[in-house]
Formats: structure tokens, sequence, C-alpha cells
């Protein structure tokens, strides 16, 4: 198992929190910050910790890259063609390698519409199956919203789902890395999966963890599913290194907090209000502020707490 220097750690865990009220951080691209190199090998090109905007490119969550010694795998093909495209380019300024595989780390528009560009570049793409027959059914109302949203910045885009699907696991051996790419169990969309690097202790959790800005609960979101996901297998990995769906790279420690913490927490307080024969209307205001300095919250914490509501009114 490689180790990486102490102070790597503390720079990484303690990040400057991302905040909704920062501009673009890399002016003149369509990227909102560069690439950075988190360990020797793996870069994250860190998304807006905010909603998708037309100033943002869309570009609100991580795209990440391994640079192996004998190709280049991407995770995430991005939430349109000219963020993989750019993407691509930062990729290029930093090795002669070539991509050769794109991760999807499931079927939503940020990890999938990028497609298109790797498609034209004739890299193969994998996802989980259940993540490829979700884009596969809301591809197009995923694209119609990005375009709606990216207006001449959309131009390009069209759908793509991965060239290849797998069930459980898809590992492969590139020059010093081992990549296995996990399915672990349900959790916060259909086909979530994590890149687990064994040999450099780091998990690319994708949208398993969460923090800095609220995780959503969507429609499909089963609380109590992605719970029993994270205690049997996610914490299982014991990763020294966390690069999350969203936000800097970080630990466990933090991504623990502020995801299997939170769903904790807003299912308790949506307990105690159903034993007290409290309603949905008022279920949407339980007490979250232990959790309000994240980014997003005003635009979920309610409807997260909704959400919950209705899962635990019939468990």
């Amino acid at each position: 198992m490689i180790r990486f220097a102490a102070p790597l750690i503390a720079i990484c865990a303690t990040a400057a929190h991302a905040n909704e009220d920062i501009a673009d951080q890399y002016p003149g691209s369509p990227l909102y910050s560069a690439p950075v190199e988190f360990i020797p090998g793996v870069f994250s090109a860190i998304g807006a910790t905010a909603p998708p905007t037309y100033e943002n490119t869309g570009h609100n969550n991580n795209l990440s890259f391994i640079v192996t010694g004998e190709g280049v795998v991407v995770i995430n093909g991005g939430g349109a063609y000219v963020l993989a495209e750019a993407l691509h380019q930062e990729i290029k300024a930093r090795t002669e390698e070539p991509v050769v595989l794109v991760i999807n780390e499931n079927g939503q528009g940020h990890a999938m519409l990028g497609n298109s560009y790797w498609a034209e570049q004739n890299v193969p793409i994998i996802a989980h199956k259940d993540a490829a027959v979700e884009f596969e059914e809301r591809g197009f109302r995923i694209l119609e919203a990005m375009q709606q949203l990216n207006k001449d910045k959309a131009e390009g885009t069209f759908l793509q789902g991965p060239t290849e699907t797998f069930a459980d696991e898809y590992i492969l051996e590139l020059g010093d890395y081992r990549i296995e790419v996990r399915y672990l169990g349900p959790a916060h969309s259909a086909g979530d999966v994590v890149v687990w690097l064994p040999r450099q202790d780091l998990v690319i959790a994708g949208d398993m963890a969460f923090h800095e800005r609220m995780l959503p609960i969507f429609e499909d979101t089963y609380t109590l599913d992605w719970l029993d996901t994270w205690d049997t297998a996610f914490e299982a990995l014991n990763a020294t290194y966390v690069i999350p769906g969203h936000g800097h790279p970080t630990n466990m420690d933090q991504v623990r907090r502020y995801t299997k913490g939170y769903l904790e927490y807003l299912r308790g307080k949506i307990g105690e209000h159903l034993d007290n024969g409290g309603g949905l209307a008022d279920a949407y205001h339980v007490d979250q502020s232990p959790y309000a300095h994240l980014d997003t919250f005003e635009e979920l914490a309610t409807k997260n707490a909704g959400r919950v509501y209705e899962q635990m009114e019939f468990e």
C-alpha cells in the first residue's frame, strides 16, 4: 500500500469550503476550477458546490482522472460536451498518455452528458447497468434541461450512454494502479458506483459521499438503504483519502459526518415528528440548523425533509 506524507492529508482535510457565492475559479475555461493533483497521478477538477448555472456551465460535480503510466482513466463524462472537451485539454497539458477509459459514476446528467464527446474520441465508456437504464429512460429530459440551462454552451452535446455495463464490479490493472469500480448497493441514485484504488488507499466516492454541500434526497433515494450500504460496504473500504462526488478531496471523518451523520440526524428528527403525530406540512420545517452552513441548504433542506417523511411514514 502506498502511503503519502502527512502534510498532504492535513492540507486536503482542511481545505477551504467552496461557497455558492464564489465566482468561477478558472476564467477562460468552461471548467469551474482547474484540475489539481490530489495524490501522485490522481487529479480532480472540483466543481461548484452551488446548483448548476449558465455561469458554471453545469460543472457542479467533480471530474477526476488517473494518469496510470499506461493510459488515463477518466471518472465522469461531464455535464456537457464542452466540459468533457475542456477536461481533455487539461489532461493533454499534463501527460502524453491517451485516455483509455471513461467511468460514469451514475446515470445523472453531470456524469453522462459529456459521454457525447468521449464517444467521438472512440474511448470506451462504462457504467453500472442500473445507471445505463436510468439514463436511457430519463436522458431526453436530462438533455433538455441542460440545453435550457447552458444555451449556447450546450452545442455538440447529444445522448450517449455507456458502451459497456457491469453488475457488481469492473476491475482493471494499469501501471501502478489497480482500479476497482464497485457497486456497493443502493445509495443516492440508481447505479451509483465508487472507484477504489487499494494500493493508494483512496476512494473516488461519487455520490455515495458528500460534504461542503448538502446532499439531495431524490424521490427514489431510499435513505434507509443508503445507510445500510454505507455501514456494510463503504465503511469496509477503510479509505484514507476520499474524493467525493461534490466538494474538495477529504477524509472519511468528513464525509461520514455530512453524509451518514446527516441522514441519521434527519431521519431522527422526522421519526420524532411522526411519533408526535405530525403531518407532512410541518415535516418540511423540522430543525436542520446543524447543517445550515452547507452550500445548497436553502435549495434542498425542506425537500429532503418532505421526502424522508414520505419514506418513514410507511417503514
